[in-house]
Parts: structure tokens; C-alpha cells; sequence
């Protein structure tokens, strides 16, 4: 099982004292982070995109490449890129590009998108919402499997017999579908066979475990072999020396961004620390806590859920840097291991 990290590049107020990370400095921090993550062994580090004043990272994979080359072992995604907004051959290239200087690291997380400001800045109609990513990632998974590329759709001009570079190291170029828990994003991605990232930030994870064998049987009916299905999920969490500390930690900056999106969605009721430590429960969406509970949490998605990879989203809301690259040392050095020690007690090293 993979773990890993995954941000949005937070660049809001400081719940507290107002003041406000300007973007250079997160996106340095994010080098930072992806560097101290591979020291510590973890598998992954993705970024996902957005293109508003409260988030750094509208362009992922220059900000993975400015960590590729120091790095060594962990992978590099976005997670995820705005296929629907996006060109799918530049976005091809962009991670095909990536994975060379990387050789052989980069990965797409291709989703619909659940913040929509990339739509009317690149000029696309939300009203195509749905057709734009079905087109687009058709089109993304056919310059990836092949180098000269013949396409013609509705919302992009056709392409005859071009090439498309650079290729990647990897062939095919990992491409998985990330799903807020939409059941047909959960069956395309089991049709095409190809891997599936669930965003789980409220409720009880296990009430995914439909979306999961949604995604198995759309795979088997298609012919693929489910064995070999990868299901990841991405949730907000934190970890510190101790779950008193990393709760008192984590409450205010979560609490601060879940009320701003709160109020752009309707939500109604303001997110406080009774919500906030109900989803801290075993059973919640939030993991945080010291190592050994962090880890009994994933133990546990593992089992409800047959995971094979887990992101955890540190920075929901601006958090001081040396406590975010303490979370991600101790996810690595500590967290993972008890995870990795036991599964292979549980499922007899598999």
C-alpha cells in the first residue's frame, strides 16, 4: 500500500493573525515539502489545481518538476488536473515532460473539477460540464498511447495524424480518474480500466464501499482483471507527536477554509469543533492524531475499502511550515511503517 501526501498549495489568512502566505513562498515551501517527503520514504506527493486567489498551484507539474530533480524514489501527480478546462495534448506534455526529467515519476489525476473558475477564465461553458471531460479525456488517453494521434471532437479543433512529444519514460503514462463519489466517474474509471482516486472529506468512508464495487464490476464487465485495480483516496489530516497536538493544531486553519467554502456552496450550518472531532473518530474522514492512530486509520480504510494508495491532504488551511514538514516526516518515518507492519500481519504480506 502507497502513502502519501496531497495539497491544494494553501495560501489563505492565518485563522489567528490574518496574515496571509504570499505564492512564491508557498510554492518554495511545496519543493520543500515534496524533498522532505522523499527523504522520509513516502511513496507519492500530489498537487491539485485551482485557479483562485486562496490556492498557489495553477500549474502543477512545474512545480513537481522543480522537485524532480531532487528527488530520488517518490512519485509525482497532480491531484487533480481540470482535464475539462485543459488542452489534453499539453497536458500530456507537460507530464510527459515531468516524467523524463523525473525518469519515469510523473502521473495525471484527470478530474471534472469540483471549484469552476478555470471554466470561464480558459472560456468554457459549465453547461458542456460533462461532455468537456468525457471528449477531453478520450483524447488525453489517446496521445498517451500513441505517438502520432488522429482525433476529431465537438469542443477542440480536430487533429490528423500529428505527432505528440515528448513521449514519456513510461509507457502508458499512469492517467487515473479522480471522483468526489459520483457513480458514473466510479464506472468510467472501471470501464477503462483505469485507476480510481475517491476524495473522502466528510461522512464515514466506509459508505464508498458501493463507489468501489461500482468501479469493480464496470472493470470486470469490461473485461479488465480487477485484481490488478488500483483505488486510491484523499483525505484531510494531520499529524503530530501527539492527537492532542495535532488536533489543537489542525481545528482552526480547517476550520476557517471549511466555512469559506461553506458559504460559497450553501452549506448552512458553520463547520465547529463538535463536527471537527466527530470526523477525528475512528470511524471519520479526518485523520488526525500521533502516528499509531493515523495508522489505525488507514488500517482500517484498507479494509472497508481495499485501498492501495492513501493521500493525506496536510495544509487544508495556511498551518506554519515547520509543523506541516513535522506531519510529513512522521507520516513517512513513523506512520507508514505501522501500516506496512500491519497489513503484512493482517493479509500475510500482500
Amino acid at each position: 500500500m502507497e502513502i502519501g501526501i496531497s495539497t491544494f498549495l494553501e495560501a489563505t489568512p492565518h485563522p489567528v493573525t490574518g496574515k496571509r502566505v504570499n505564492h512564491a513562498e508557498r510554492l518554495r515551501h511545496a519543493v520543500e515539502e515534496i524533498v522532505v517527503a522523499d527523504q522520509a520514504g513516502l511513496d507519492v506527493y500530489g498537487i491539485g489545481e485551482h485557479h483562485r486567489s486562496d490556492y498557489a498551484g495553477s500549474a502543477p507539474a512545474v512545480v513537481l518538476a522543480a522537485a524532480a530533480s531532487m528527488t530520488k524514489g517518490i512519485r509525482l501527480t497532480s491531484a487533480v488536473t481540470v482535464l475539462s478546462s485543459d488542452d489534453p495534448v499539453r497536458v500530456y506534455q507537460d507530464f510527459a515532460t515531468l516524467d523524463g526529467i523525473s525518469n519515469g515519476r510523473a502521473e495525471i489525476m484527470a478530474g471534472r473539477g469540483s471549484f469552476i473558475e478555470s471554466f470561464p477564465l480558459f472560456g468554457y461553458d459549465l453547461e458542456h460540464y460533462d461532455e468537456l471531460f468525457e471528449e477531453k479525456l478520450e483524447l488525453l488517453l489517446k496521445v498517451r498511447a500513441s505517438e502520432k494521434v488522429t482525433w476529431r471532437g465537438g469542443h477542440r479543433p480536430a487533429i490528423h495524424n500529428l505527432g505528440v512529444y515528448p513521449r514519456a519514460v513510461q509507457h502508458p503514462l499512469p492517467v487515473w480518474i479522480a471522483s468526489g463519489g459520483n457513480p458514473e466517474s466510479a464506472a468510467r474509471a472501471g470501464m477503462l480500466g483505469l485507476p480510481i482516486a475517491f476524495a473522502i472529506i466528510g461522512g464515514m468512508p466506509e459508505r464508498f464501499s458501493p463507489l468501489v464495487e461500482l468501479y469493480k464490476r464496470a472493470a470486470a464487465k469490461a473485461g479488465h482483471d480487477v485484481n490488478k485495480l488500483q483505488i486510491a483516496t484523499h483525505s484531510h489530516g494531520f499529524v503530530a507527536d501527539t492527537t492532542e497536538a495535532a488536533a489543537e493544531a489542525f481545528f482552526l486553519p480547517t476550520q476557517a477554509q471549511m466555512n469559506v467554502i461553506g458559504r460559497e456552496r450553501g452549506w448552512g450550518q458553520p463547520y465547529d469543533r463538535d463536527a471537527y472531532d466527530a470526523a477525528r473518530s475512528l470511524r471519520g474522514a479526518l485523520y488526525v492524531g500521533d502516528p499509531e492512530y493515523v495508522a489505525e486509520k488507514i488500517v482500517l480504510l484498507r479494509k472497508n475499502l481495499g485501498v492501495t494508495r492513501f493521500f493525506l491532504h496536510v495544509n487544508v488551511g495556511t498551518m506554519p511550515h515547520r509543523e506541516v514538514l513535522r506531519a510529513i516526516e512522521l507520516l513517512g518515518t513513523k506512520v507508514a511503517p505501522i501500516v506496512h507492519k500491519e497489513l503484512a500481519r493482517i493479509e500475510g504480506g500482500n
